[in-house]
């Protein structure tokens, strides 16, 4: 549903006449900000960020903080932009980028499962990049939505740039505000929660997984 599906209102046809009026264009922001919101989940995202950094200095941890969000606004506006374009020209279907995306989520699982450690790599630059800024944050989740709120018919460009950037601001936020938090559970507390995470992270790559055979008609999951 689009802001041109509302009831015929003076708003509606100003709207439709390409004169965006403060109703409209809030009513366009909240249905696109809500979606972006729920699939980069920067609240289910946190733990891994907090595991990742346990062993950092504080400089260390808002760095990787800082180059995860970069990174992750980069692999977003390049989809937004040149998605599609992207895809169609590497011949990768969006179900094939979910099931690679959820495969690099079960490995990095299975990984801390078994070693302790969600990854191996000791540079904060390394784990920004992989997996916090992508796919933990903009995943296959993140870039199928953005890609579908920018179809034809949908909704203006600008609004989605703005409330994509706008989210991905919240979860630098709700990032920083996690050394708070890591340090209210206490070094036990944190490894616990970790733990449980990996296996909910296991979960979400299975999910993505299946969604994405789902998407390829190889399974009909209903997801």
């Amino acid at each position: 549903m689009t802001i041109y599906d509302c009831p015929s209102t003076i708003e509606a046809k100003l709207a439709q006449a390409g004169i965006w009026t403060v109703y409209s264009t809030s009513q366009a922001f909240i249905l696109t900000f809500v979606p972006l919101f729920i699939v980069i989940d920067a609240l289910g995202t946190l733990p891994f960020v907090v595991s990742i950094g346990q062993d950092m200095s504080v400089s260390e941890r808002r760095k990787m903080i800082h180059i995860a969000v970069l990174t992750a606004a980069v692999v977003g506006l390049a989809f937004l932009f040149f998605g599609k374009f992207i895809l169609d020209v590497m011949g990768i279907s969006v179900g094939a980028f979910a099931i690679a995306g959820g495969l690099i989520l079960l490995v990095l699982s299975v990984n801390y499962l078994l070693t302790g450690r969600l990854v191996d790599a000791v540079k904060e630059e390394m784990v920004a990049v992989v997996p916090i800024g992508t796919p933990l944050t903009v995943g296959p989740a993140t870039i199928t939505t953005l890609l579908l709120l920018a179809g034809p018919g949908q909704f203006p460009l600008y609004m989605i740039l703005v409330s994509f950037l706008l989210n991905l601001f919240v979860a630098w936020l709700i990032f920083i505000a996690g050394n708070r938090i890591a340090g209210f559970l206490g070094q036990g507390g944190l490894k616990a929660v970790s733990k449980v995470f990996s296996l909910l992270l296991a979960a979400i790559a299975v999910t993505m997984i299946i969604k994405g055979l789902d998407l390829l008609g190889i399974l009909n999951a209903g997801i």
